[in-house]
């Protein structure tokens, strides 16, 4: 098996770990107080669970980034939100709705098109300690905007958590192929060190921000996560790390197709997934229908005389 497929193969699996602990902290979150500590769900086994299906997530992710570049790998982090609807669905105790497989459809064909123009040579460039250090000033920075009150929490927060995972991997791909190379150089520096304590805070902060947008529901912000992540890998990526899209102009084309089809397709799945019920489905069984109030219409005599009105004045006195 080349590099490519190794990439590809770790990254399929990486994603089933990740959709996995998405829907087990969408879980936790309805069942947490939005007032909860970290403290507190510290405490409770099913944060451990997510956290654990996330760390074999994380490892597999590594596994796969020493060996496909970031705009071969970041991609296939879609294929979480694809996995989660199944997973999703089953434990909501449903079953999966026509807008889900039609998004489902349209990731899987935006997903083709990326995968046809991604670079397919092994990572051999890293992040310097300027890099590095500018990188994790610049994510800083968007997180703490992101993170203001203000409209649209759960979105905002996912945004961050996409960020801070995407850089994260990018964090992640200096540290395994600086580590693995054969050149010679030292295996511990100022360098690495701060490389590995930017990848752990990042790493952190994504899961806590994901958690915390999962409050308002699965879909919505995991889809916005699994879109930030890509973006920000394959920027730093293409602007940094001397990746390159194959194929010229037909590929640009192609990328942006794969693109425009790989977000509409996500959102669709995750308005299929918002709390409240799509409108294009259709529910199953028949529809309830609400109770018509009936009218029975007794027929009475007419009086001979009908008593013309007499208005009354203030305090009750009769006005002739």
């Amino acid at each position: 098996m080349n590099a490519t497929l190794l990439a590809v193969a770790l990254s399929l699996v990486s994603a089933g770990a990740y959709a996995a602990a998405a829907v087990a902290q969408s879980r936790l979150a309805g069942r947490t107080e939005p007032g909860t500590g970290v403290l507190r769900m510290l405490g409770r086994g099913a944060w451990w669970s997510a956290v654990g299906l996330n760390a074999a997530g994380a490892l597999l992710h590594v596994a796969a980034l020493n060996y496909g570049p970031l705009t071969l790998v970041q991609p296939l982090g879609a294929l979480t939100l694809v996995v989660a609807v199944p997973l999703g669905a089953r434990a909501a105790g449903r079953r999966v709705g026509r807008t889900e497989w039609r998004g489902t459809a349209l990731t899987l064909l935006g997903l083709g098109a990326l995968l046809l123009t991604a670079g397919g040579s092994a990572p051999h460039e890293t992040l310097t300690l300027p890099e590095a250090l500018g990188v994790g000033a610049a994510t800083m920075a968007v997180v703490a905007g992101l993170s203001r009150p203000g409209a649209r929490p759960g979105l905002r927060h996912a945004a961050a958590s996409g960020i801070t995972s995407g850089v994260a991997s990018a964090l992640t791909q200096t540290l395994t192929v600086a580590v693995t190379d054969h050149s010679g150089g030292p295996l511990f520096s100022w360098r690495l060190l701060t490389v590995a304590l930017l990848v752990s805070a990042f790493a952190m902060g994504g899961l806590l921000l994901s958690q915390t947008a999962y409050r308002g529901g699965l879909g919505a912000p995991l889809a916005v996560v699994t879109l930030a992540n890509p973006v920000a890998a394959a920027a730093i990526g293409l602007a940094l790390l001397g990746e390159r899209l194959q194929g010229g102009p037909v590929s640009l084309v192609l990328a942006l197709l794969g693109t425009t089809a790989a977000v509409r397709g996500v959102f669709l799945l995750s308005r299929s997934q918002a709390p409240n019920a799509d409108p294009g489905e259709v529910p199953e069984g028949p529809a309830p229908v609400e109770p018509v109030p009936s009218r029975v219409v007794i027929g009475s005599p007419r009086p001979a005389a009908v008593p013309e009105p007499v208005a009354v004045r203030a305090g009750g006195v009769p006005h002739p």
